[in-house]
């Protein structure tokens, strides 16, 4: 079962065992996704989100999203297209997952879901381990909600970066075609078909201040 991002934060679909903090991570770091659709280029927030960046830098430097693919297109029906998310990554494949990261909630980190922020996908709050989602537009019901009534709803998702470069190559692979039977509970009729391919992610080096 994929992890996922729902609309206005339904209930976890699954809990899995226990988190493990990664390694605090350097303050800022810049990495390319390369797809066969184009390159994304995102700045991790390891200053805000150091647990949740670390992680994503597991992955990174472990080659471990090199050969994955953006499997998924969400639209939602309200709002002015485009307007949703695009969601990839290891899809719980063993030989490339690690064991899940502590979840650092956006009232903690002040990190919010706007368009082109790059966002950790999850099952119960501390099970992410190698899905992320990209927004194509702000996404409000994804932040953390202290007074929600249930602990999905405070938790929210874990924010961790922003797209600072192809943008477009988001909307791009968010307009691709999907399958009208593919995907299971709130997912389906958003799987990507076919799925679009990432080649790799690397850091990346940014000019001196």
């Amino acid at each position: 079962m994929l992890k996922r991002f729902a609309p206005l934060l339904a209930p976890a679909l699954l809990a899995l065992s226990g988190a493990a903090p990664a390694p605090t991570p350097a303050k800022d770091v810049t990495v390319a996704i390369t797809t066969s659709a184009g390159t994304i280029t995102v700045d991790l927030d390891g200053e805000h989100a150091p647990l949740t960046t670390a992680n994503f830098l597991k992955y990174v430097d472990g080659r471990k999203f090199d050969g994955t693919a953006f499997y998924r297109s969400m639209h939602l029906d309200w709002g002015t297209p485009p307007n949703g998310l695009i969601q990839g990554g290891t899809q719980n494949d063993p030989k490339r997952t690690f064991k899940p990261v502590a979840h650092e909630p956006t009232s903690q980190t002040g990190l919010l879901h706007k368009r082109g922020t790059i966002s950790m996908a999850r099952f119960a709050p501390g099970t992410a381990t190698g899905d992320f989602s990209i927004m194509l537009s702000d996404q409000p019901g994804l932040d953390a909600k202290p007074d929600a009534p249930d602990a999905d709803g405070k938790a929210g998702f874990a924010a961790f970066g922003q797209v600072v470069g192809g943008m477009d190559v988001v909307d791009k692979i968010w307009a691709m075609p999907r399958s009208a039977t593919n995907g299971v509970g709130v997912m389906k009729g958003q799987m990507l078909d076919p799925v679009v391919k990432i080649v790799s992610v690397r850091r990346i080096a940014t000019p001196a201040s």
